[in-house]
């Protein structure tokens, strides 16, 4: 099946990981105390300290993840746990400002600019959904990173999840791949990709259980 791609210069993808970030922002500035410690959609975490991880992501400059990675001995999840910890004492409003603050920097760890965005779109799910918010996200947002979730194999794992699957967005123009296909909304299909269970029962057609059946730890 041919696949509907978005493409767009480093410019023009800040652009889109900022805008995105805000609105992430405005949700949770909308939270009460309670809901900031709701689970997240990514396990093991709460509403808080995603957005604390989403604060350190934030920050983070490409010498400082490798000197955190390497004092984590190499093991992503632990310097991600670490830097989580940071805030840990932190009032909600302190995080808050935090966020408002980090958001517009273009500083990241090594990786392509898309890879925040996905970040930024998948966390922002993380934190909405679970709270019962919606985030409106950029429709040239939701195809790059419905792009880039499909072809991730380390941490997300999108690639493996959508093997042998033609997906199709309801919302936006965007398909991929091939075999039984499994359709919803794009940020659901981004969200199953990147293994939040909640997601799949916004999807249907005759790959949905197979792609259920492919749904394990979510990464952070």
């Amino acid at each position: 099946m041919a696949q509907a791609t978005a493409t767009g210069s480093k410019e023009q993808l800040w652009t889109l990981i900022h805008a995105q970030r805000d609105r992430v922002g405005d949700v949770l500035a909308t939270l009460n105390d309670q809901e900031w410690l709701t689970p997240s959609l990514c396990d093991a975490w709460t509403v808080r300290q995603m957005a604390a991880h989403c604060i350190e992501t934030q920050l983070m400059t490409p010498p400082m993840f490798i000197g955190r990675f390497v004092g984590s001995g190499f093991r992503f999840h632990v310097m991600s746990a670490k830097n989580v910890e940071r805030h840990a004492g932190e009032s909600t409003a302190q995080l808050l400002e935090e966020y408002r603050a980090s958001a517009h920097r273009t500083s990241a760890p090594p990786g392509p600019p898309v890879t925040w965005l996905g970040e930024a779109v998948i966390h922002g799910e993380d934190i909405a959904r679970p709270t019962k918010r919606h985030i409106d996200v950029d429709p040239m947002a939701l195809r790059m990173v419905c792009d880039y979730t499909l072809k991730t194999t380390p941490l997300l794992h999108g690639k493996q999840r959508g093997e042998g699957l033609t997906l199709r967005a309801t919302d936006i123009d965007w398909s991929a791949g091939d075999g039984p296909e499994v359709s919803g909304p794009a940020a659901s299909l981004i969200m199953a990709l990147a293994g939040r269970k909640a997601a799949m029962d916004d999807l249907s057609g005759a790959g949905v259980e197979k792609l259920r059946e492919r749904q394990g730890p979510a990464a952070s």
